[in-house]
């Protein structure tokens, strides 16, 4: 059966992590899903949002609600924090406008899916692992955790994969200290609790790290990189799945 959804990239996703966006794609079409890319979709909002300028925020909430107004098509996400804004704090952003915004806030926000959520839940995706054993921890993206609620679909794609162990970090659901525009308003404080989530990291003992967020992927890997650390590697969790089921290299 061929399920037909769009597919938001995100705007980190298309400008940093594009590798990471095909490889989460062709994952989706691995497993019945036709997908339609908007070529015009930009940012979700969140950073105007989390900085407290909503009236930015809701010009691009707009804006994504008009692109995908052609078509009623699920909205696939492969970043838990973009899922979340667009699912859950659109809802917030337009609580006090008319009724008739809210209701078309309410029927876009319902479309949204992150994307370990439409695998499970609608696609019921059955990953058959094909690369060597391999331990590996994960990372636990506040968003994807609190306003998402997509950690458990997360990690079930993962302990899928017969070959893959998961080991939990330590004090998983502490933040990675990108909270979006927070790591360049306090780049100190940002700085201390990336370096006591890479210190977490290496405890478990795991050379690959997985991660739902894009934002978290980009702020670990460069933490690592300006500390020297080489022998950690930080990988998209849709990535990951996909050179396991494909045979792919890592």
């Amino acid at each position: 059966m061929e399920h037909n959804v769009n597919f938001f990239a995100t705007c980190m996703g298309s400008t940093a992590l594009q590798d990471s966006v095909i490889s989460s794609i062709k994952l989706m079409q691995m497993y019945g899903a036709k997908i339609t890319f908007k070529k015009k979709q930009t940012c979700c909002g969140q950073p105007a949002f989390n900085s407290g300028y909503f009236k930015e925020a809701k010009e691009v909430a707009f804006y994504n609600m008009a692109l995908f107004a052609d078509n009623d098509y699920p909205i696939v996400i492969p970043a838990g924090s973009c899922a979340g804004m667009m699912s859950h704090d659109y809802r917030h952003l337009f609580r006090e406008d008319s009724q008739d915004v809210r209701d078309s806030v309410e029927r876009f926000a319902s479309r949204i899916y992150d994307q370990s959520e439409y695998l499970t839940e609608v696609l019921n995706a059955q990953f058959e692992d094909k690369g060597e054993p391999i331990k590996v921890t994960f990372h636990v993206s506040c968003h994807s955790l609190r306003i998402q609620e997509c950690i458990p679909a997360q990690k079930a794609l993962i302990r899928q994969l017969k070959n893959v162990t998961l080991v939990d970090v330590p004090y998983e659901e502490e933040c990675c200290g990108f909270g979006g525009t927070f790591s360049i308003k306090e780049p100190e404080i940002s700085n201390a609790m990336v370096s006591e989530k890479i210190k977490h990291i290496r405890e478990t003992g795991c050379s690959i790290v997985l991660a739902g967020d894009n934002g978290c992927i980009l702020n670990i890997s460069g933490a690592l990189a300006k500390q020297g650390i080489t022998d950690i590697k930080v990988m998209n969790i849709y990535d990951f799945i996909y050179k396991r089921v494909t045979g792919e290299k890592l």
